[in-house]
């Protein structure tokens, strides 16, 4: 495995990559790699000759009072994790190398943003889609694979690249979860061992959605009001958002028809957590 430090040494790899043939496979990260990421290297790893893994905590997706500066960045782990998955090339960059000077040229995909978490974290979609597209355009990938557990940033991702025309498929592989049922995350590491048992009923929330769909409730009132129910099991609990959106436009709807994407932020403490499902009723 490779630690390519600088985009001039990224770009000449890639270029020897390409020249051999290879097709590239990206999966784009900020470190404080868990199964999940592993989940995602073993995709690209299936379906790509040439995996590339960039570790980058990107301060442009914090707000002024979010945690940037207390993120975990334990790289040494996060090379050896990748090294075992079998990566070719970590790419590490300093925020100097991907933002040497003042940035005025920002990717804002509208309308997509303004929902769910973009309600609560202001410019953070703008900040994710510009470094995507910057990443996108250092390493060239063929594919790149995204978690369902950031279902948005996803559908914002594939919308941009879409309208970019951008020459890479988008991969959504899906959510990895703890044992007891909460989507792994590396914000998971700050909660207390009891939070982390409270956190089990974000996924439990989703559960109950599944479970009202699957009896023939479709009125998304009745059934978000339940899985805030559920959520308010939790004691030290601040919900963000209970939705139950279009799968494709994230816009609000009244019945659950078609593809739904059902989405959960909740503050445990001071720990932002959020999870998701998708249902297609087919109808």
């Amino acid at each position: 495995m490779k630690i390519a430090k600088t985009i001039e040494s990224i770009r000449c790899l890639i270029k020897a990559a390409r020249r051999a043939g290879k097709t590239i496979g990206f999966v784009p990260t900020m470190g404080a790699l868990h199964t999940g990421h592993i989940s995602l290297i073993e995709a690209a790893k299936e379906n790509c000759d040439f995996v590339v893994v960039s570790i980058f905590v990107n301060p442009t997706q914090f707000g002024p009072k979010e945690d940037f500066k207390k993120y975990p960045r334990p790289l040494e782990a996060d090379l050896k994790m990748c090294r075992k998955a079998g990566v070719d090339v970590v790419f590490p960059p300093t925020p100097h190398q991907m933002y040497p000077a003042e940035n005025l040229t920002w990717v804002n995909v509208e309308k997509l943003s303004e929902p769910l978490c973009g309600k609560f974290r202001p410019g953070h979609f703008r900040g994710v889609a510009t470094v995507c597209a910057k990443l996108f355009n250092i390493v060239l990938p063929d594919i790149a694979y995204f978690g369902q557990k950031d279902a948005q940033q996803a559908i914002i991702i594939k919308q941009m690249v879409a309208d970019l025309n951008m020459p890479l498929k988008i991969v959504v592989c899906p959510t990895v979860r703890e044992k007891n049922g909460p989507a792994m995350s590396s914000r998971n590491q700050y909660l207390t061992p009891q939070q982390k048992k409270d956190a089990a009923f974000i996924y439990k929330s989703l559960q109950k959605c599944r479970q009202m769909i699957k009896q023939g409730v479709r009125n998304t009132k009745k059934i978000t009001a339940e899985m805030r129910k559920v959520l308010r099991r939790i004691p030290s609990a601040e919900i963000q958002y209970v939705s139950i959106v279009d799968a494709e436009t994230i816009q609000n709807i009244d019945k659950v028809a078609g593809k739904v994407l059902v989405a959960v932020a909740v503050k445990i403490g001071l720990i932002r957590l959020i999870d998701n499902i998708i249902i297609d009723t087919g109808k």
